[in-house]
């Protein structure tokens, strides 16, 4: 079974190598016998994921991904090993869904003049308030 991403988009399970880990933490004994936690890894230079997805993926700046190009995602929440499995997939499909949607670009604007002059006004009535607090000389 696949990792889908999208309709067309898909990872492989052999692609993903999900190694079970003892969980960090407190947890009394079964945290010291039982290996719960899930370190995933996924090498997205290795994948069969388009080149698109790939490459903004490798220029993404993620504590997750390391030097080499390889997804790291340690899952130790649940205490039970299918539920962090379900959970490091569901962090990885939802970083990969992340790169694919394309941001749109800013497009600069002026100011209008009546904001500008709403501006203008604002100011000058706030100088007017506070100078109306200062001490009056004589």
């Amino acid at each position: 079974m696949a990792l889908i991403i999208s309709n067309a988009v898909s990872i492989p399970d052999d692609e993903i190598d999900l190694p079970a880990i003892r969980a960090q933490g407190a947890g009394g004994q079964n945290v010291n016998k039982v290996s719960s936690a899930i370190h995933l890894r996924f090498d997205i230079q290795a994948s069969s994921l388009p080149e698109f997805y790939k490459y903004e993926l490798l220029k993404l700046k993620d504590k997750r991904i390391n030097k080499e190009g390889v997804i790291v995602i340690k899952a130790q929440q649940f205490r039970t090993q299918e539920k962090n499995r379900e959970d490091a997939l569901n962090r990885l499909q939802e970083l990969v869904k992340g790169v694919a949607v394309v941001q749109k670009a800013r497009k600069a604007t002026k100011p209008t003049k009546g904001s500008k002059t709403r501006r203008l006004d604002g100011k000058s009535h706030r100088g007017k308030v506070k100078a109306l607090r200062k001490k009056i000389l004589d």
